[in-house]
């Protein structure tokens, strides 16, 4: 494999500093370029994009917005909880300098569901909906009426703009959302998957459409490097009106200041086997540690257990003090540790916000040299700039070292035609042309059934503003979604999708006696009967069809027949399960598991965290202990995840009822398997679920397809059914992976009501 390895020296890079401050930002003292080109540009523009690299100050470049209405309120969205902390401290140390008057307020679910309930109830809907309206009703030290700068992440943005809190909070929180905030702020967006960048434009084409721009908001959008499907959404909003600015640090040749040292950067093919890999991995690590005692190192990979698997290793050579883990699991000390370590082993957790600083700060780069794994380029680019970061340091001309394992298919697509002279726009250049690096699902997503998405806010808001001027507005906000997203089915289409899905939606959490009495007064109730009827009695719904008969018969048909009603309700639970992950923000099947882990085989200090459930089930044994699962061991073999439906009918049933089609299932249990053989698994009751949503596929027909996205990350899981005459083996894709899948993949896929699936 040596031989397909490729060197390549990248460049040192440079950034602009301001030769001279306007009068507004004085308080800046030594600003970059980039900084004040977002504030001037902001004068006129709706959304200003800054290009600017990682680590080069982009925070500050967004707050200097707030200076031109310096008495209105502002949002701050940034990817992960640990960087709203970080970015929360960066706000408030922002406004003091520059003397705004604003309150800030980090806003993660736990900070909110901190807050007060003195002044307000418990619920964090109503919390945060207060808090919005006047700080001062949650916060008693703050004055009437501040300006607040929320710094909160995209969940919660996601979830108060698309209407998703209770019914209670929903409406208020959306409509102070899209209305109160004059500066918004995304940050590190590149990072966003199909759904996030849904969110997101989604707002933009509001703010656009309903004017918000021609009034003075202002969209600032933080990226080093901005995804090619994302770039085409906005030259598609700019098509649309909106004033659009780029703003690249870089440009320009005067007044420069280093950033990063020279990369001596080395490409290699990551191995197909795990164990060749990490103990490839582990001896780069101990060479570089060994060599070079005074140089500082890291490890970022995607995978958790090859970074656990990899500190054991380390551990066992002796370097237990000099190496700390950051990782999703990991707590606040365990991750303050690892940043003062030698060398630092880490997940994807730290792509955003984390700078790896030092204490005392050296001179020179905080990290000499770094190994990292990267499955798409925006990944690379990310995680490349991790290295030599030098601004504002005295030494800055101690080259950096990098090796990263890209995906074997970048050699089989032309990584080897590689300019090894050209540096960073050779490589940049290049990279752009490998499909292995693109990142997945983007425009699939977009036009796909998913686009069904962006029709829960749009019905919202047209029953919000029904009979007002501004409802002509939403069929204009839909088209110009349909532009950005270039889906293909009309507002009519989706409208009455919708109101099927939240018909079905209430109808499944209601009793039997609730739905007796009103299920024809349900939003959109009428119209799921009338789809329950065309799925489950096509000759009833022939005469419904006909006129023969009308939906006002089947009143009775309900309050009399407690087989229909009960058919009705599990239709609805199926239907609406179904559906679920795309309107969830989280893709997991199940939610992490409270574990203690004693023994450290995933912390190293703490001993209690969050873990993802099928990472427990995969790689550790363990037992339950209380409300905990306390990790006892390493799996000494990674455990074959698998499931078993039982389905009540014959085979043949199965097959033209349930296959290929996005549903959900019932009597379906997950399996623990190792050397082929069913290993006790102890019952979770978080892993028990009455239907779990997904899709069912025949694994010979589509071993390609399945093989394609296990290599673009996307798992699939055996599946066994065990019907009354036979048994068989399929492959079972879950949760949001389902829709994922069938929106990149298929075209002739059934949804539960046996409608056609809307693909691209």
């Amino acid at each position: 494999m040596s031989n397909q390895r490729l060197v390549i020296r990248l460049e040192p890079r440079s950034i602009s500093a301001c030769a001279s401050l306007p009068d507004e930002l004085s308080f800046m003292g030594n600003a970059l370029q980039h900084q004040v080109d977002v504030f001037e540009q902001s004068k006129d523009a709706d959304i200003i994009l800054d290009l600017a690299p990682t680590g080069t100050g982009k925070t500050n470049a967004g707050l200097t917005v707030l200076k031109h209405q310096p008495n209105k309120s502002a949002v701050y969205i940034a990817p992960t909880n640990a960087l709203i902390e970080q970015q929360t401290e960066a706000a408030k140390k922002f406004v003091k300098e520059a003397n705004l008057p604003h309150v800030v307020k980090s806003a993660s679910a736990k900070d909110i569901k901190s807050w007060s309930n003195d002044k307000v109830g418990s619920r964090s809907g109503e919390k945060l909906y207060n808090v919005l309206r006047n700080p001062a009703t949650v916060f008693p030290d703050v004055g009437a009426n501040t300006p607040i700068i929320l710094v909160t992440n995209p969940d919660i943005f996601y979830y108060a703009t698309f209407f998703a809190y209770n019914n209670l909070d929903r409406g208020n929180i959306a409509s102070s959302f899209y209305t109160k905030f004059s500066t918004v702020i995304f940050d590190e967006f590149h990072l966003y998957d199909a759904k996030q960048l849904v969110g997101m434009l989604f707002y933009l084409a509001y703010s656009q459409v309903f004017r918000f721009f021609e009034n003075g908001r202002k969209v600032v959008l933080l990226t080093a490097t901005p995804e090619p499907a994302c770039e085409l959404a906005l030259q598609n909003l700019k098509q649309a009106g909106v004033k659009i600015a780029r703003i690249d640090g870089e440009v320009g040749n005067s007044n420069l200041l280093p950033s990063q040292t020279a990369v001596n950067l080395e490409l290699r093919p990551k191995p197909d086997s795990k164990e060749e890999w990490l103990a490839e991995l582990a001896a780069e690590v101990i060479q570089r540690f060994r060599e070079r005692p005074d140089e500082n190192g890291a490890v970022i990979l995607d995978s958790l257990d090859n970074i656990n698997c990899l500190s054991t290793f380390l551990r066992q050579q002796g370097l237990g003090d000099d190496i700390g883990r950051i990782t999703g699991p990991a707590p606040k000390k365990d991750r303050q540790r690892a940043m003062q370590c030698q060398i630092i082993l880490a997940t994807s957790t730290v792509d955003v916000g984390f700078n790896f600083e030092r204490h005392p700060e050296p001179k020179r780069q905080n990290l000499d040299w770094l190994i990292f794994s990267a499955r798409d380029r925006a990944a690379f680019w990310q995680r490349i700039g991790r290295v030599g970061r030098v601004l504002g340091k005295s030494e800055t001309n101690i080259d950096s070292e990098a090796i990263a394992y890209l995906p074997a298919d970048a050699w089989e697509e032309g990584l080897t035609s590689l300019d090894t002279t050209g540096g960073r726009t050779a490589l940049k250049n290049l990279l752009e042309t490998l499909p292995c690096l693109d990142k997945p699902f983007l425009k699939a997503y977009w036009r796909s059934e998913a686009f069904l998405e962006i029709a829960r806010p749009l019905l919202e808001l047209e029953e919000m503003l029904e009979g007002l001027a501004e409802e002509k507005l939403i069929l204009e906000l839909f088209n110009t979604l349909k532009s950005i997203f270039e889906g293909n089915r009309t507002w009519d289409d989706y409208r009455y999708r919708m109101k099927l899905l939240r018909g079905a939606e209430t109808i499944a959490k209601k009793t039997s006696k609730d739905i007796k009495k009103d299920w024809k007064y349900i939003k959109g109730g009428q119209a799921f009967v009338r789809t329950f009827i065309k799925a489950k009695f096509p000759e009833d719904w022939d005469d419904l069809q006909a006129g023969r008969t009308t939906l006002d018969e089947y009143v009775d048909l309900f309050k009399e027949d407690e087989d229909a009603l009960t058919e009705l309700k599990e239709f609805a639970e199926v239907f609406s399960t179904s559906y679920a992950p795309l309107f969830n923000f989280r893709s997991t099947l199940f939610e992490s598991l409270s574990i203690r882990d004693p023994h450290g085989f995933i912390l190293d200090e703490s001993e209690e965290t969050k873990l993802d459930s099928f990472h427990l089930l995969r790689y550790c044994e363990f037992v339950q202990n209380g409300d905990y699962i306390e990790v006892t061991s390493r799996a000494t073999e990674t455990y074959q995840l698998s499931f078993e439906l039982r389905y009540t009918d014959n085979w043949q049933e199965f097959i033209s009822t349930e296959l290929n089609k996005l549903t959900s299932f019932k009597n379906c249990q997950i399996i623990r398997t190792a050397g082929g053989a069913i290993r006790p698994t102890p019952l979770i009751q978080a892993l028990s679920r009455h239907l779990l949503p997904g899709i069912i596929i025949c694994p010979r027909t589509n071993a390609a397809v399945i093989f394609q996205l296990n290599k673009q990350g996307i798992v699939s899981y055996p599946i066994t059914i065990v019907c009354n005459d036979m048994e068989k083996e399929y492959r079972f894709f879950s949760g949001l992976s389902g829709i994922l899948t069938m929106a990149m993949k298929f075209k002739q896929l059934r949804l539960p009501d046996d409608e056609v699936f809307i693909a691209g």
